[in-house]
């Protein structure tokens, strides 16, 4: 495996390389990351993993400064499950000067939810991908579904920009206690990590809802149920963002009162902060 640090030196390693898969990362990698590169390879050619932490989709009072950077360590996961190429940019190198060219999603998926919260954080994201798919030129980029919101702006974007590139969603990856695999779970306490399986719990709770609602076909009120697992959630002692019902095919809400699964299928997302650290998780239903 080579790690290269300049847009020059990525190119010229991959010059006449057929198909690369790029999996772009923010590095502090974990299994979930990891199952993204394995998947990356079902596809064939080299497997690029990125690592940047992109100070774009970061705002001011945010943790780009304390976000954990290591490399080291990094390179020697992505080495033990094949991949062929990092890189690992320095912030001049991938904005030598002030990015003021920007891609801006659609405020109809890019500004609910998480940009509700995070305002400019699509815009961010889907600047840096677009840059980093121009200096890969990949013909495979794998996303984790974890960031379910994320997913949807970025194969929109490859849509409509008409990008030669497949945008391939890998699982969300979990440890054993059902918590999702993040690398901001390194913030949690001992006390908060005992805790933190239950932003899980409260969708899994949401979807058994759902799908009991479908199977009788009684009335549904999402704004309810979300409502209630949002204090759920503040009841032991989380700060919820929000909790929401949503169609997977545009993250509107559900059109039905009696929304049946089957044949409008559904996710609930969930963002909230223990402690300190400001967790996300998702549950396709």
């Amino acid at each position: 495996m080579r790690v290269v640090h300049t847009i020059a030196d990525l190119r010229h390693a991959l010059a006449g390389a057929r198909t690369p898969a790029l999996v772009p990362t923010m590095g502090s990698l974990h299994d979930g990351h990891l199952a993204l590169v394995k998947l990356a390879r079902e596809h064939g050619g080299p497997v690029v993993a990125s690592i940047f932490v992109n100070r774009l989709q970061f705002a001011p009072h945010e943790d780009f400064d304390r976000y954990p950077r290591t490399l080291e360590r990094d390179c020697e996961l992505l080495k033990s499950v094949g991949c062929n190429l990092v890189f690992a940019p320095a912030e001049q190198e991938l904005y030598p000067q002030p990015q003021t060219y920007k891609v801006q999603p659609p405020g109809d998926l890019a500004d609910v939810l998480e940009g509700a919260f995070r305002p400019g954080f699509f815009t961010g994201v889907c600047t840096v991908v677009m840059k980093l798919f121009q200096c890969v030129q990949p013909s495979v980029a794998v996303f984790g579904k974890k960031d379910f919101q994320q997913l949807m702006v970025l194969r929109g974007m490859a849509q409509q920009f008409a990008l030669p590139v497949e945008i391939v969603a890998g699982e969300t990856a979990r440890a054993d206690d059902g918590l999702a695999l993040s690398s901001r779970n390194a913030y949690l306490g001992e006390t908060e990590r005992a805790e933190a399986p239950q932003l899980a719990a409260t969708l899994h709770v949401v979807q058994a809802e759902v799908l009991a609602a479908a199977k009788t076909g009684a009335r549904l009120d999402a704004a309810a149920l979300e409502a209630q697992a949002m204090a759920t959630l503040r009841s032991r002692g989380w700060a919820p963002d929000y909790v929401a019902l949503r169609r997977r095919s545009d993250l509107q809400a559900p059109t039905a009162t009696a929304p049946d699964p089957a044949t409008e299928p559904l996710v609930v997302l969930a963002a909230a902060r223990l402690g300190k650290t400001r967790l996300i998780d998702n549950l396709e239903i």
